[in-house]
Formats: C-alpha cells, structure tokens, sequence
C-alpha cells in the first residue's frame, strides 16, 4: 500500500482529505502533519510516496517545504493545493518537480482523478523497478553461467558492459559442485536453491547447471570448515529428498572472475572419482597431482578405471592411470618389493587377456621376468612392454569411442523432447556414468550434461523464433516438464526470459 502525507495547519482541511479519499475508495496509508517542519521530520523517518501539502502554512511554509524535500526525495510525487490561485506559485512549484496544483476547496472528483493518476505512475514505476532488478538477477547469473563454461571475462565484461562486476564476482574465491546421478535438480526447479542456501545462513551464489549439477559460489574465510559445509549441504538434501548427492570441494581462487571456468574444469575431474570411490561422497579438488589426476586413488580404483581404458581402447588414458600407480609404488618405499610385484603381475594379466596371443607361455614369460626384476623400474619396463602391445592392438579399431559417442549424440538429437538421463545414456553404450561422462568430454570437450541442456536451449530459441507456440508448450517440447526451470535455464543460458526473446527477437543481443 502507497503512503500519503498530507500537510495543513488546519485540521478540518486534513480530515477533509481524508473522508475524500475513503469515499473515492482509494486505499492510502495517511500521515499527517500540521507544518513544513513536521512535514520534513516525518520524511526523514518514513517511506512517503505522495506528498500533498497546502502553500500557506506557520513555521515552514509549503513552498519552503518543497525545496527542502524534492531534491531529497525525487520519487515522490507531490502535489500542492491552496486557497490562493497565483501564477508565481504554480509556475515555482512545476520547477521543482511538483505534479499538480489544486485550489481550495477541493473538488472530491479532482482530487480522486489526481490521485489515481500518481498511483498509476507508481505501479508503473514499481513494475520497471522489479523488471530491471530482475534482469540484473538474471544477467549476472548468466555471466557466472559463461564463466564456469569457460567464457574469458574479458569477453564477457565487453559483452554484458552494464551488468558485469568483477569486484562482485571476485568476493566469492571458492566453489563447491553438488551432483546427483539423475535429473534431481531439474525435477527440484527452483524449489533446491532456498534448501540449499539456508544451510549455509551466510552470503553465496548459486548456480544450476543442468538436471544433474549446481554450483555454490562462497566466500573464503579462515574459519570456515569447507568440508563440514559440503557434508551439510548432500546431508539436508539426503535428509529432505532421500537423494543421493556428491560434493567436489574447489581450492581457493585469488582472481575468480578469471579463474572459475578452470577450476570448474578441475571439479569435473575430481567429481569423476565418485564412480571408483563409492565409499566417499565429498571429494576435495586440492588432492591432485599434475596431468589432473587424483592424488590419491586406492589400487581396485585404479584397476577400475585402467579396465574401462582397455574396455574403450583408450591407450593414452590407459597409460596415464598405469604412471599414477608407478608414482604411487615407485615412490614408496612402505610395500614389500613381494607386495609389489603381486600387484603388477596381476595387471599383466589383465592386459594380457585383452591380446590375442596374450596367454599361454608369452604371458608366463613376462610375470617371470617381472618377478626376476631388481628394481622398480625394471617392473615399470615389463608393463609398459605390454602397454605398447594393447596399443598396437587399439589402432585396428580407432573410432570405437568416436562409435559410442556419436551414437550418444544421436540419440539426444533424437529424443531431447523426452527425459534422458546420463545412466541411461551410459546402458545404451554399456559404459559406466561416470566413465561415459569422462570419455564423452574427452571426444567432444562438453559436459554430457551441458551438452544436453545447450542442445536443449537452441531448439528452445528455435521454436520461439519460428513458431507460436505457448511457452509451456515450448518448455514440454524440449524436455522440461518443470516450466519455471525450462524458464531459469532459458534466462542463465541467454541472459533473457524466454518470452522477453520472443518479444524483441533480433533487438536481443545473445
């Protein structure tokens, strides 16, 4: 409800407003006051949206009022009304911003008419208030969504000038991803976001990815437990939704702004050890070495993934993990050389049994050479041999993981109007999720996730350019039974409602 002041020395004229307006059935918050100086004290202390003052008055006069109080509040709208029709009062007041001028008596229909016509301009002025707030919501987290997916911020700064803030952005140095194995925080919608920063009961961002991945954006502070927070965060939503959800805790950036789309790039791979470290569902991005591997992944982990490598005919992938075990072993002087060599022989074997003419006397041959081996290098040697053999054998079949991915491909392109789930997608290609993710990513550069939401998003803009269809229609036929959320994905992705695009079309620069 609007607020009215209405200021005259006489009482009689102040409840004779009054009655005006209550018989106008025009609903107002009214304060009163009986001089300028009240007047301006009652401003000081209250929100005053109208301000309806006589001329002449003791103490602080009408006009004397004005020019105190219209520079200080130059939303208000005021209005003056008098018994005394001079020109020179009229003509000082319209200079200073005044909207109208009523003589005494007041006309009741006049002063209705006046009134209804400034609380028209207010609830103009509120709407464009919320529109530009709003859109100022939605350009900066279309600029977070650029930067974790890898926009330069020098690019985006020049782009989105008018809503771009690095000194913003820069306050929150570090990021925790939240992800689930299915379309959680697209069935949630909008609904997670509160869920999820209430735990924390401190300033954040936050950011949804996709159906699968959200982002929080906090502050770095000395006495914040990271790990403790990422717990709390999967506990509340295992608590309320009976979801199962993983965090990947980031290490602190010293120019965010610069620096997210790479450490977003680190969490990924991180997150990654969830399909081969079950018994974990926080994982910290700051246990890594270089190339981006874990630092520390227990041995059937590793075993895990080196089979997967054979399994896809990866050999690169394949001899990234194998050198991850070497370090782990060769830099160790803990494990009994006996300990050791078990553990590689029985690599061996699972190398072998991927050869054609692995087994048998030449596999035999090799677990004796290992066995007979001096050092720890020598073992190294002896797997490597067999390494080199598997990838030999890799290059009779090249385009098996360019086979898999672009059947994955085409089934998105072929069903993005229906649910798809990243475990679906990995049984149609028998691959594990996470392996599935991380070989996906691998062939294309893309997020499996985010490719399936920006496939999504370009038939959305597509249709809204060439059809009319509603845009819940719209929403349904891309795949989001959710309409709010198809609506927050729009808006992160292009920086604009859908149905602002479809309005000003071309006028948009996307």
């Amino acid at each position: 409800m609007y607020r009215i002041l209405i200021v005259d020395d006489e009482k009689i004229e102040r409840d004779g407003i009054r009655q005006m307006l209550k018989r106008a059935g025009i609903e107002l918050e009214i304060q009163e006051a009986s001089n300028g100086r009240e007047a301006s004290a009652c401003l000081e202390q209250n929100r005053v949206d109208i301000l309806l003052t006589d001329i002449r008055m003791p103490v602080v006069d009408g006009m004397e009022l004005l020019k105190q109080v219209c520079p200080r509040y130059p939303e208000m709208k005021s209005i003056i009304f008098s018994g005394c029709g001079r020109f020179e009062y009229a003509k000082e007041a319209m200079k200073l911003g005044v909207r109208d001028y009523l003589l005494k008596p007041v006309k009741p229909e006049e002063l209705a008419a006046t009134i209804r016509s400034l609380i028209r301009e207010l609830d103009e002025q509120m709407l464009s208030k919320n529109r530009e707030a709003e859109t100022d919501t939605f350009m900066k987290e279309h600029i977070l969504y650029s930067l974790v997916n890898g926009a330069k911020a020098e690019e985006v700064e020049k782009k989105r000038r008018d809503y771009f803030d690095a000194e913003e952005i820069n306050r929150y140095q570090r990021m925790i991803l939240l992800e689930v194995n299915d379309d959680f925080f697209g069935r949630m919608g909008t609904e997670i976001e509160p869920i999820l920063t209430g735990v924390l009961q401190e300033d954040c961002k936050y950011l949804n990815l996709n159906e699968q991945q959200s982002i929080l954006f906090l502050e770095e502070r000395r006495e914040w437990d990271y790990t403790k927070i990422a717990e709390d965060l999967v506990d509340a939503v295992k608590k309320r939704y009976n979801e199962r959800c993983f965090a990947a805790i980031g290490g602190c950036m010293e120019h965010p702004a610069q620096e997210i789309g790479r450490c977003f790039e680190v969490l990924e791979e991180c997150m990654e050890r969830k399909f081969f470290e079950t018994e974990y569902r926080i994982f910290m991005a700051s246990e890594r070495v270089d190339g981006g591997m874990p630092a520390q992944m227990d041995d059937d982990a590793l075993v895990k993934q080196m089979k997967q490598d054979i399994k896809m005919k990866d050999i690169d992938s394949l001899r990234q993990h194998f050198e991850v075990m070497c370090d782990k072993y060769g830099q160790n002087n803990s494990f009994s050389q006996i300990y050791i060599k078990f553990v590689f022989s029985n690599l061996l074997k699972d190398f072998y049994e991927n050869l054609p003419s692995g087994k048998g006397q030449s596999l035999e041959r090799e677990i004796e050479r290992l066995y007979n081996a001096t050092e720890f290098s020598m073992i190294r040697e002896v797997v490597n041999h067999s390494i080199e053999r598997l990838g030999k054998e890799f290059e009779s079949y090249p385009q098996i993981v360019h086979k898999e991915i672009e059947s994955v491909k085409k089934y998105i392109y072929e069903n993005y109007d229906k649910e798809i789930s990243v475990d679906h997608l990995a049984d149609m290609v028998c691959m594990a999720p996470s392996y599935l993710s991380h070989v996906f990513k691998k062939e294309t550069g893309q997020n499996l996730s985010k490719f399936i939401k920006n496939y999504r998003m370009e038939k959305a803009k597509e249709m809204l350019d060439e059809t009319h269809h509603k845009i819940v229609q719209i929403s349904y036929a891309v795949g989001y039974s959710n309409v709010s959320y198809f609506c927050q994905s729009f808006r992160e992705y292009f920086g604009v409602s859908p149905q602002r695009y479809r309005d000003q079309g071309d006028q948009i620069d996307l």
